[in-house]
């Protein structure tokens, strides 16, 4: 087993608090399911939004999934280049696994798939 990052990104439509929880909930379901990895073999969830957006803290979302109770979560503000990306929030997963670097599936939503059009799927 090593530690590996998987990273996600997706973009919401409105700095709304319900919004918010709902697309954070739904990228980190997206990056379990693409990576198979259960909340018992993550070390911790860093969570950054862009500075356009403040109606909540996204780690709400994580937290009331079943088994992610326990899981370290931060939020944080991103870096507000000027022309980055709006409206956007980000996930940094440190988790144990037996994937390479080159087998984690990072997941990009949205105006996200932007960010790392190597990386996304459509």
């Amino acid at each position: 087993m090593m530690v590996r990052g998987i990273r996600g990104a997706t973009t919401v439509t409105a700095n709304d608090a319900e919004v918010i929880l709902t697309a954070t909930r739904e990228l980190l379901e997206a990056i379990v399911a693409a990576n198979g990895v259960e909340p018992d073999d993550i070390a911790s969830v860093f969570i950054t939004m862009s500075s356009d957006l403040n109606a909540t803290f996204p780690a709400e979302a994580i937290r009331t999934m079943p088994g992610w109770e326990w899981v370290p979560l931060m939020c944080a503000s991103e870096i507000d280049v000027p022309g980055s990306l709006p409206r956007c929030i980000r996930l940094l997963i440190l988790t144990d696994t037996t994937q390479s670097q080159r087998e984690v599936k990072h997941v990009y939503l949205g105006e996200a798939k932007r960010l790392r059009p190597d990386l996304a799927e459509d």
